[in-house]
């Protein structure tokens, strides 16, 4: 938001910066934590409590290798973004705010992993206030190194990355000082060398799941830079696409606990547990997302006044309100579906689901329409809702059809 401010050239770049750092690092990462979920969320029922520490390395040595890779690709943004086609002047600026990332995409993956050892336990409260100081933090870091230092937009990612790591330092010693751990952590070890192609074998088809869902978002925003105007096409899809990611974080806890209650409970031989905690997750994800979606209603003027000064842009925010609406409530349903794959192990089958529906189906319907019937941006965002109904329908379709006493006996 410090940087969108700096004029419109900074709002496309940097929108366009985090659109590709989410793409082709940040859900990546996110995605390879998924392997925790089941992992620990299992080994916590089944009393395993020693495992959860070697799996947790494990998974952060993998982290640290994916890392490496993602930092050659992020340095080389300018050129890539150039090559598909996108606005010289937006690459360029998009280039220079993720190369200030690439210290962040480390910090980012070892946090993930952390977040979900502590999930798997239960262990919420403490999380989050580790996760809230490091961002009061982070507005005033942000705030100094983009408007009082001569670093101006480059001040914004550099002050991401400091952000991240601040947040890594303290859950990290967190876990190891924390006297409720001493089971589940029980310090380095070499171990966790051997488990790493266990881990691989969960983390890269959950990487894969997770990045297909995120890609299919992202790729409108860089659909809606080959649009004519693209300066206010991208800005506005852009603010569209942070609107849903945040709307989809607000319930993404109840994701998260849907996958930890069910691991819990199949670890723990207890089927029918499994079941009901699902089924509750859904009831207040609904409900949770209603609010969301009231407050957007009512609201959405300001808050796309957050993003930018630009009146045309907050003006064609406002009609596309109505189909965030159902795109919002359509996701927290589908986040708490895939918070109970994650938490069953069938991120592999999650990841065709995903495959068929945002991309065969969402992404081939959105650009018909955005492109060839020239509804643009409203297009693009009606082919999102096509994708994510599908998706929905079919996990719901999964679940309905699942013998969760036969998962548990395998568990």
């Amino acid at each position: 938001m410090f940087a969108s401010h700096l004029g419109p050239l900074q709002l496309a770049g940097a929108t366009l910066a985090n659109s590709w750092a989410t793409v082709t690092g940040y859900a990546f990462l996110i995605g390879l934590s998924g392997a925790l979920e089941t992992l620990c969320g299992q080994g916590f029922g089944a009393n395993l409590y020693r495992m959860m520490g070697i799996h947790l390395q494990a998974s952060c040595i993998t982290s640290f290798l994916f890392s490496i890779l993602i930092s050659f690709v992020w340095f080389n943004t300018e050129p890539i973004l150039v090559f598909l086609g996108q606005d010289l002047e937006i690459a360029e600026t998009a280039g220079i705010y993720t190369k200030f990332l690439i210290p962040s995409i480390f910090a980012f993956g070892y946090i993930q992993n952390i977040l979900r050892f502590l999930q798997t336990q239960s262990v919420v409260r403490p999380a989050v206030l580790l996760s809230a100081i490091p961002l009061v933090f982070h507005i005033g870091i942000t705030y100094c190194l983009v408007h009082l230092t001569p670093l101006g937009f480059k001040g914004a990612p550099i002050a991401t990355s400091i952000t991240l790591w601040i947040s890594f330092f303290m859950l990290a010693a967190y876990v190891m000082l924390a006297r409720q751990f001493h089971l589940t952590w029980q310090g380095f070890s070499t171990e966790s060398f051997s488990y790493i192609l266990t881990n691989l074998k969960l983390s890269l088809p959950s990487a894969a799941m997770v990045c297909l869902e995120y890609w299919a978002f992202e790729i409108l925003v860089f659909l809606a830079g080959l649009m004519p105007n693209s300066k206010s096409t991208t800005s506005l899809i852009a603010i569209c696409v942070n609107t849903e990611t945040i709307a989809y974080n607000v319930t993404y806890g109840l994701s998260a606990s849907a996958s930890t209650r069910v691991s819990n409970e199949l670890g723990g031989g207890h089927p029918e547990q499994a079941k009901s905690a699902m089924v509750v997750s859904l009831k207040l994800s609904v409900l949770l997302a209603t609010i969301v979606v009231m407050a957007l209603g009512f609201g959405h003027n300001f808050w796309a006044g957050l993003f930018t000064d630009n009146s045309a842009i907050i003006k064609s925010f406002a009609s596309m309100t109505p189909l965030l609406a159902i795109s919002i409530m359509l996701d927290s349903l589908q986040g708490v579906l895939s918070g109970v794959a994650r938490g069953c192990g069938w991120q592999r089958m999650v990841v065709y689901v995903n495959l068929i529906t945002f991309y065969l189906v969402g992404v081939t319907v959105g650009s018909l329409l955005a492109f060839k019937m020239k509804l643009y941006v409203k297009g693009l965002w009606i082919g999102l809702i096509c994708g994510l109904a599908c998706q929905a329908a079919t996990l719901v379709l999964i679940t309905m059809c699942t013998n969760w006493h036969m998962i548990a006996a395998v568990v």
